[in-house]
């Protein structure tokens, strides 16, 4: 391949843009993948998901050595060394980055390390630690990702105020922790810091956690929680952050006034904004939204024919799996295939304990859109895998169109929710109907066999539930 000539250059090395680059050299493309950073991987694999899941297993263990009291078996109280722990988590990433560059390699894949700004539609400067150098391209896919965001009001110059990237470092396992922001990061690292015995208190400026979930999802979440974490403070906003020799100072305004209270770290998780400045954009015809996403068509394709956008920067849901179904078909496109993104369910997890999983319609996105639709709904409590485990505490949920009974949407709250919903995906996608789900075998005792039993309640009552009607 020519120095400065590629069929394909994807600007980003996440799940999204490494997916895309491999599928373009599948499809016969010279490719280029270009990232700032010196491993591949992006957000998900360095900081983000496979860190912070890493580290949600280890707090499942302690969670469980606790819960096996109630079984009569006793382990002493967990010792952690977080030099081991923060050790076993860069071995989890070195090995999974060294597996995508083996990939890159095996496909002859170029990966260059280096920063990437437009100088014009299919040119590229490169900056980085072996000098500046210009690469041209018949195609470009931005899949640059997306950030923390610190609200100016709580960016004080104080290394106890942390934003996601700065908790997963486990710095230190602080006494008192504040988590702002009431979104799937705040509380799934709330969780992990809870296990390591941090005293987690939780502020949500809105009425409910994770906004956009299922209300009877979050429910016993929230009660798990509350059970565990210091506290959890909804409809109140952080006015004021204020360094302090014995900890950060946080002014908290709710219903009832403010009140001032003190933490020895304070992990800031409020959202994400796009990565999309500073690319040089507008040497080109490539549109941005007014929350700085790329314009995109189903074809993942911005303004500027030659150029398209997957993943975070080309808008919500800012999830890793989403980016690589964009990325694969932005690569197809490219390479001339008739494809298009129509995804009828893009699944949703929040890795915590209990997890919560959703895809498709939810039951108030269904009332708000005045849809006519049966919601069918199996508590755990009547699951015997669920009490086998000693984990009732769970539901699973189903939105159906009320005439034909095809699932539209499906949510669970348990222990494997975010494995189990899956299922969902396929039945979603598949124009399954209720009888088709109730009809299928599944296995006993598992949890899978609370979807059956959902959609038995559609045409009567499932074999473990009855309510008179």
């Amino acid at each position: 391949m020519a120095e400065t000539e590629c069929d394909v250059v994807v600007i980003g090395a996440g799940p999204g843009g490494y997916a895309a680059a491999f599928q373009a050299a599948d499809l016969g493309l010279r490719t280029v993948v270009v990232d700032q950073e010196a491993q591949p991987g992006g957000v998900c694999l360095l900081r983000g998901c496979i860190p912070s899941k890493a580290l949600l297993h280890a707090a499942r263990v302690i969670s469980e050595a606790e819960d096996a009291r109630a079984w009569g078996i006793e382990f002493d109280k967990p010792r952690v060394d977080l030099e081991t722990l923060r050790r076993r988590v860069k071995t989890i990433i070195a090995k999974l980055t060294k597996g995508v560059q083996a990939l890159a390699g095996s496909r002859k894949v170029e990966l260059i390390q280096a920063r990437a700004t437009f100088k014009d539609k299919t040119t590229l400067s490169l900056n980085g630690s072996g000098g500046s150098r210009e690469l041209t391209f018949a195609h470009a896919i931005l899949a640059t990702g997306s950030r923390p965001v610190v609200p100016g009001s709580l960016a004080i110059d104080d290394p106890r105020v942390m934003d996601s990237t700065g908790a997963l470092d486990l710095p230190d396992v602080p006494a008192r922790l504040l988590v702002v922001g009431g979104g799937y990061i705040g509380l799934e690292l709330g969780t992990v810091y809870h296990a390591l015995r941090s005293e987690v208190t939780v502020v949500e400026a809105l009425p409910r956690l994770l906004n956009g979930a299922d209300l009877d999802l979050i429910r016993p979440l929230q009660q798990r929680m509350e059970r565990r974490f210091k506290a959890i403070k909804l409809e109140t906003k952080v006015d004021k952050l204020e360094s302090r020799k014995d900890g950060i100072a946080a002014t908290l305004a709710g219903s009832g006034g403010s009140t001032t209270e003190v933490f020895d770290r304070v992990l800031v998780a409020v959202g994400r904004r796009p990565n999309t400045e500073q690319l040089g954009l507008e040497t080109t015809k490539v549109a941005l939204t007014a929350k700085g996403f790329v314009q995109v068509d189903r074809q993942l394709r911005t303004a500027e024919p030659a150029i398209f956008a997957i993943g975070d920067v080309a808008g919500e849901p800012m999830l890793a799996h989403k980016a690589t179904h964009e990325g694969l078909i932005a690569a197809r496109v490219i390479a001339g295939q008739q494809t298009a993104f129509d995804a009828t369910a893009v699944p949703a997890v929040v890795f915590t304990d209990p997890e919560i999983a959703w895809c498709g319609l939810t039951e108030e996105a269904a009332k708000a859109a005045g849809q006519a639709v049966t919601v069918t709904k199996f508590p755990w409590l009547a699951s015997g895998r669920a009490t086998t485990l000693g984990r009732n505490d769970g539901l699973t949920k189903l939105i159906l169109d009320k005439e034909s009974g095809r699932v539209l949407g499906v949510g669970i709250c348990g222990v494997g929710a975010g494995e189990l919903i899956a299922e969902g995906v396929l039945a979603v996608e598949m124009g399954a109907v209720a009888e088709d789900v109730a009809a299928s075998i599944h296995p006993h005792p598992t949890l899978s066999e609370t979807v059956m039993e959902a959609a038995e309640a559609f045409h009567g009552y499932p074999t473990h539930l009855y309510s008179k009607r």
